[in-house]
């Protein structure tokens, strides 16, 4: 059964291949290192999703995030409304860098990233150093979870630990917006 860790021992979890669960600006996140492929597979069979559909990078800032995107790609125009929402509560989705792995991208030629403001996480990657992979600590389908004690309940016999923290205080999930179109895919 997991336990509740403190930052510095979830990040030796990630570097060692776990997957942990962490507090984020609206719901517990699951994550892990997103180049380590065994155990982003191993985070998708605990919340039965599909590698097809890729997932959320999140990070301290943007640069943790450059391996993954294809920074000249994303055009001028759209730029300074991407930066100027970060570190926030969006997840932009960015063409993705052919570096990127597709257990991460899918089966899309994008990637969504987000640079977070939350203090659990920011200290998660920049101690990593970089990104963590973020996605919602339920299963597909089910609701997003809002109590540390139900992420224990739920999926401690499958993540490593729960990183201590409290949620950021945001009611929903973050936004998710094409930074090509400025369409907004989730609200």
């Amino acid at each position: 059964m997991a336990e509740i860790v403190s930052t510095e021992v979830a990040v030796e979890l990630v570097q060692a291949g776990e997957v942990i669960a962490y507090p984020t600006e609206a719901v517990f996140g699951l994550g892990c290192d997103p180049h380590n492929e065994a155990a982003v597979m191993r985070l998708l069979a605990m919340k039965q999703r599909p590698v097809e559909k890729g997932l959320i990078l999140i990070a301290a800032d943007y640069s943790q995030l450059l391996p993954f995107v294809n920074d000249s790609a994303i055009p001028l125009e759209r730029r300074a409304k991407i930066f100027s929402s970060w570190p926030g509560h969006i997840s932009w989705v960015l063409p993705a860098s052919p570096a990127a792995p597709r257990w991460i991208t899918g089966l899309h030629q994008s990637i969504a990233v987000r640079v977070s403001t939350h203090p659990v996480v920011r200290a998660l990657c920049q101690a990593l150093p970089g990104p963590l992979v973020s996605t919602s600590a339920n299963k597909a389908g089910e609701p997003a979870i809002t109590v540390a004690s139900e992420v224990l309940q739920q999926l401690g016999g499958d993540i490593a630990a729960l990183v201590a923290g409290e949620l950021g205080g945001a009611v929903q999930p973050s936004q998710i917006r094409d930074a090509i179109s400025g369409q907004i895919l989730r609200s």
